[in-house]
This record gives C-alpha cells, structure tokens and sequence, in this order.
C-alpha cells in the first residue's frame, strides 16, 4: 500500500462537502486521510461580497495545518479558484492540486480569454440561472441559483438517479462574487505540481473550456474520466482511483 496522503476536497458553487460522500469512502478505505469543507455562503450567499470571505473556511483550514504537514488539494468546478487562492496563500503546505472539471485560472477572472475559458456558458439550454439583486436592480447581482428543471440535464446526466435526486434537494444558490475571483498576479505557483481531470461529457464545462484552461495553463498531467459535470457521482470509484494514481506520481 502506498503511503498515506491527506486530501482535502473542495466542492464547487451551490454544493457542498456532501457531494464528496463516496469519493471519501473510496478514499479512507484505501487508507488516506480526508477531509470535506463546506464553504461559505449556503446559509445566505447575499451577504458574501468577495472570494475572500467565500474561501475562509479553506483558508482558516491550511492556516492550522502542522509547520511540515503538507495536503493534497481536490477541487471540483468553480472550486479550482480556491484552490488557486490557496496556492497563492499556502504555497509550502500542498504537495499537490488536482483539478477535476474545475476553473484552472492562475490569476482568476482578469481577461476575456479567462471569462471565455472558465465561466460555463449554458446558452444553449436556455434562460437557466435565478439572480438575486439584494444591493438593487442597478448594481450585479449578488447570488446565482441554477434552475431546478436544469439541474440534472447539467450537472448530472449520467448520474444515478438516487443522487441528482438528492443533490437537487441539497443544492443552493451561491455568492456572484465567484465570477469575478482574482488574485494578486505577483504570485508565484508555478512550482506546485498541477493534475488536471477531465470530464468528457460535462455540460457545465465542456470539455473545449476545459482544453483552453488546460492549453494555457499546462499542467503536469492531464487524466480523463468518461463522466458527466459531477464523477464524484457518476463515477466515484474510477475517480477516486484517478485522484490516488495523481498523489502517487508526486512520490519520487
């Protein structure tokens, strides 16, 4: 058996650290250690004004890590802007990053090449968010709720219906203000090693988003999984496997 790693995962907009229920299964069977944070905002996502406050609990989280303890970062979707806020703040303690389907931005939202690459554009399906304008109709909007006749078309198509089903009971609307992430271009990353997990069938990011991410910001590997937006339901043991396969190519 491999050495024991410690993963932390980190969910994306309008979910939470339950949607990594059997991912953690996967994981603590084979002996790791994990841990599931639930970010800000699902009690009242209006009052989450920057990326800051939406990534404290992952941040407070690194910042209580041991001096020599290093983790294993596992972002989903817009969850790959807080791992790259915590690249930026807790360089010394990730061993690793691995991207699954997620927002591989090194800066966050600072050009049109990182709007077109890493904000989902859903157009096709129609009108499919719910805004809410709690500082007025005048200003942006303040949270983002996708429709619930488009959750499973979305996010899970080839997920058991058992978990959309759930899922679409748990999800939540989630702050604006992680469309417009960025962080201080004076940081350096480029030395923390990078996996980036494709989705192949992923209607939220689609798979040419994905490419541009990955094109732009080349990774150290690139793994593909044949899953819709959301492996950790449609294929969570292939997943899991993916994830431990990347923290071992990290051991020399």
């Amino acid at each position: 058996m491999s050495r024991p790693e410690h993963f932390v995962l980190v969910h994306g907009v309008g979910h939470g650290a339950w949607c990594w229920f059997k991912v953690r299964c996967h994981l603590e069977s084979a002996g790791h250690k994990v841990s599931c944070l639930d970010l800000l905002g699902h009690s009242d996502p209006n009052s989450i004004l920057c990326i800051q406050h939406y990534d404290a609990p992952l941040l407070d989280f690194m910042s209580h890590l041991n001096e020599d303890e290093k983790v294993v970062l596992v972002g989903h979707s817009a969850g790959g802007l807080s791992l790259t806020h915590a690249m930026h703040a807790f360089k010394s303690k990730i061993k690793l990053a691995i991207f699954v389907a997620a927002t591989m931005l090194p800066w966050g939202y600072h050009t049109e090449e990182d709007i077109k690459d890493g904000v989902p554009n859903l157009s096709r399906f129609g009108d499919v968010y719910e805004l809410t304008f709690n500082s007025g109709p005048d200003n942006p909007p303040t949270s983002v709720a996708l429709r619930k006749e488009f959750q499973r078309s979305i996010l899970y198509q080839l997920s058991p219906v058992e978990d959309s089903t759930l899922a679409c009971m748990l999800l939540r609307p989630w702050p604006a203000c992680i469309a417009r992430a960025q962080y201080d271009r004076e940081g350096d990353v480029e030395d923390i090693r990078r996996v980036y997990i494709k989705t192949s069938y992923d209607n939220m990011v689609s798979p040419e988003q994905q490419d541009g991410m990955i094109r732009r910001w080349p990774p150290d590997d690139v793994l593909v999984i044949d899953s819709d937006h959301s492996p950790f339901f449609s294929a969570a043991a292939q997943l899991s496997q993916l994830i431990i396969k990347a923290s071992l190519a990290t051991e020399n």
